[in-house]
């Protein structure tokens, strides 16, 4: 699937869903705060104005076939045993909503009855979007705060309020964190992780992923995964749909 096409299938998604939340207060009662409401419009009005910018594309055919990959994923961060039977990679950006609500719903669940208890290793890449200004620096800030030993907690902390990743406010995160400043200013501000960004990107784009959150989910191989890709803040039966399909192919 084109960038192109797969916006188009996300945006028409979502703007009902925008329409919704904008249009009835109630939309939000005993579900979503009307922050995260307006988080969520936001981000249809960024993927519009990306869509008519792009309006002279060609929207590419639906696949007819979900997606299978493999990935190496030495050197990266991950949760859970090393020997995990099975593994998941998540292509995340810091500033998307849908990012947030995965972290804060589904994953806590995820964590809880598969990665702590030793099935499913968790690995963390990112995937910043060029429509979000603060996702490569968060992205660069989370890699740095790696650097001194604090990757996790700089991740769960930008993600508990993607609306705050202006620099400044990176900054107000690793004091939290009693982070070396000028180390982590000058790695954060020479982009010392850019190369591994990048090749972060290049390997979603070599499994058709173009949005985020996105997953590879699948068994463990010697150097990584190799599984189906997942896209989307799916509800937690949708990865354990996949998880005990792979459980029972092995």
């Amino acid at each position: 699937m084109t960038r192109m096409s797969s916006l188009l299938c996300l945006s028409a998604v979502l703007f009902v869903t925008g329409r919704a939340l904008a249009g009835d207060d109630r939309a939000t009662e005993g579900g979503i705060s009307r922050t995260q409401a307006d988080a969520i419009l936001s981000e249809l009005r960024q993927i519009r104005s990306l869509l008519e910018k792009q309006a002279t594309a060609q929207a590419a055919p639906a696949p007819t076939a979900v997606v299978k990959g493999r990935l190496k994923v030495d050197g990266t961060y991950a949760l859970g045993s090393k020997d995990a039977p099975l593994t998941m990679v998540a292509f995340s950006d810091y500033q998307c909503p849908f990012c947030r609500q995965f972290e804060s719903t589904t994953f806590l669940e995820l964590r809880k009855k598969y990665i702590d208890t030793g099935k499913l290793r968790f690995i963390a890449r990112n995937l910043p979007l060029d429509f979000h200004p603060n996702a490569k620096g968060a992205a660069e800030a989370v890699l740095c705060a790696g650097d001194q030993g604090h990757f996790w907690q700089m991740h769960d902390a930008l993600y508990s309020d993607s609306n705050k990743l202006a620099p400044a406010d990176l900054i107000g995160y690793a004091q939290t964190l009693h982070l070396d400043l000028p180390k982590f200013k000058t790695c954060v501000e020479t982009e010392r992780h850019k190369t591994e960004i990048a090749k972060d990107l290049d390997d979603a784009s070599l499994l058709q992923i173009t949005g985020t959150p996105s997953f590879l989910l699948g068994k463990s191989t010697s150097d990584g995964v190799e599984g189906t890709v997942i896209v989307g803040a799916m509800p937690l039966a949708v990865f354990e749909s996949k998880i005990k399909e792979v459980e029972t192919a092995q």
